[in-house]
């Protein structure tokens, strides 16, 4: 079975401009939160270079952060690839969902 990160079920989608955004983004996802969920989250961020990798970094780092301060499992897996033309794309979703999806 070929996997590919965009087949993976999505609770949620943000579509981000800047890492003020990003910011939003990840208080919501931590709130919403990952254990016990069999869908993740994705983030659309646009192709400009400099920009998707401080959204990536704010994005990645801000939510094992936001576990990390909530007490919870940090076992979150990531793939960033290309979306389309104008954007780059993050899954997060929980180690343990994706092993119960059969990934």
């Amino acid at each position: 079975m070929d996997f590919h990160p965009k087949n993976l079920p999505i609770t949620k989608v943000y579509d981000l401009k800047n890492e003020n955004d990003a910011i939003l983004a990840v208080e919501d996802m931590v709130n919403l939160g990952f254990k016990d969920k069999k869908e993740g989250f994705k983030v659309l961020m646009p192709k400009e270079t400099k920009l998707a990798k401080r959204i990536g970094y704010t994005i990645t780092t801000g939510v094992t952060k936001g576990l990390r301060q909530k007490n919870e499992t940090r076992d979150v897996k990531y793939w960033t690839y290309h979306y389309d033309d104008e954007h780059f794309a993050i899954v997060l979703i929980d180690n343990s969902a994706l092993t119960e999806l059969g990934f």
